[in-house]
């Protein structure tokens, strides 16, 4: 009876064993179909983020002197303060309430210092994007401050006109300030060899409804062609002796990701503008 057996007993075994293997190849084909899409979907952004990265390093670059003197001026200020905190010291009495505000001051000399090598940092760093509710206003200001040294330097005076009470968006802080520096930059090289001085820019948000945000960035430099406007946006299309055609493609592509659009005017009698909207919550 029992030899009879062994063998229904096997086959049903080998049966069983069968349908778990071809019940598994069934759960793990999507799974693997699933998990080379991911990768490849990496792989894609990660190829995305390559040229924007690199724009952003040259774009520092390009303000290097300027970001030099946004670090020494709380350095120096800081050292000016201590200083003075010494000469306090030394008095007899010791001026106690004078130390203090001189320690103060340096403590917020340090932190001007830190915030300003963080943002650089965080600008230069590869990173994934990743959107957050963003304080626009705070976020334009910051860029600028990056570009204030060059801008001084190229005699262009800066203006801004940021609107109250904007509503909240979603938005990569480093991308956003990635655009905002290109165009800032794009806006003070094309005031050199403005010979009136008049080099002026100018940086503006306003609330627009329904579609969120505007941000505009005019300057009063020598403006654009005609023939340029079409392909400004372009790859590699730039009017640049040295100029890769990189930053404001990508800079388009940026805003277009976060589904806005930007778009570039002529003034009159000169001049550029650039603005672009941001979606609102």
């Amino acid at each position: 009876m029992i030899t009879k057996l062994l063998p229904t007993a096997d086959l049903i075994l080998h049966h069983g064993l069968f349908a778990q293997i071809s019940l598994f190849r069934d759960f793990a084909a999507p799974a693997t179909i699933a998990l080379e899409s991911t990768r490849r979907e990496r792989q894609y952004l990660e190829m995305q983020s390559e040229p924007a990265h690199a724009n952003r390093v040259a774009t520092m670059g390009q303000l290097t002197a300027s970001i030099v003197h946004e670090i020494k001026q709380p350095i120096a200020t800081a050292r000016t303060n201590a200083a003075a905190a010494l000469r306090f010291l030394d008095k007899s009495p010791a001026d106690v309430a004078e130390v203090r505000e001189a320690l103060t001051c340096i403590v917020d000399d340090a932190d001007r210092a830190s915030d300003v090598i963080e943002r650089i940092g965080s600008l230069i760093k590869r990173a994934p994007p990743g959107k957050e509710v963003v304080d626009l206003n705070t976020a334009i200001l910051e860029a600028t401050a990056l570009a204030r040294s060059e801008a001084v330097k190229t005699g262009v005076t800066v203006g801004t006109q940021l609107g109250g009470d904007l509503p909240r968006i979603h938005y990569d802080r480093v991308q956003l300030q990635q655009v905002m520096l290109n165009l800032i930059v794009n806006a003070i090289q094309s005031l050199r060899g403005v010979e009136d001085g008049n080099h002026k820019l100018h940086i503006s948000t306003v609330s627009i409804e329904p579609e969120g945000v505007c941000v505009a960035v005019r300057d009063t430099g020598h403006g654009l062609r005609p023939e340029s406007l079409p392909r400004l946006f372009e790859p590699f299309y730039t009017t640049k002796p040295d100029g890769m055609g990189m930053g404001l493609s990508i800079c388009g592509s940026i805003i277009e990701a976060h589904g806005g659009r930007l778009r570039a005017t002529r003034c009159e009698p000169r001049g550029a503008l650039f603005q672009f909207t941001i979606p609102a919550d």
